[in-house]
C-alpha cells in the first residue's frame, strides 16, 4: 500500500518505513509525529484512488528523524570572458528527514 502525497508543496510516494526528504519544516523536532492529509492518490493493493482533488478521509503519518539535514553543495559560477566578470555563489538546501510511519486510507 502507497501514496502520493503533497508535503511543503511537492509531491511525495509514501510506503511504511519508507525515510523521505522533504523540504525543511520549521517546527519540526526529532521524534515529532506529524500527519499530513493532502493525499492525492492510494494504491491499496491495485485498487487505485485517485483524489480530486484530495482522497476524503485518507493520511499519512510521519515522524521526523532529523529536522536539519544540510543538501549537497552547488555551486552557481557567472562569467562574462574578456569583459572582468566572475562571480561565484555557492548554497545547501536544507532538509527534514522523515520516516512514514502509517498510511491511512
Amino acid at each position: 500500500m502507497y501514496a502520493i502525497v503533497e508535503i511543503n508543496g511537492q509531491q511525495f510516494k509514501a510506503e511504511e518505513g519508507k525515510k523521505l526528504f522533504v523540504n525543511h519544516m520549521q517546527d519540526a523536532e526529532a521524534g515529532k509525529t506529524v500527519e499530513f492529509d493532502r493525499v492525492l492518490l492510494v494504491d491499496n493493493n491495485g485498487a487505485v484512488t485517485v483524489g480530486a482533488p484530495t482522497v476524503e478521509g485518507a493520511k499519512v503519518v510521519v515522524e521526523v528523524v532529523n529536522p536539519l539535514v544540510k543538501g549537497d553543495k552547488v555551486i552557481v559560477f557567472k562569467m562574462k570572458r574578456r569583459k572582468d566578470y566572475r562571480k561565484k555563489q555557492g548554497h545547501r538546501t536544507h532538509f527534514t528527514e522523515v520516516e512514514v510511519k502509517q498510511v491511512i486510507a
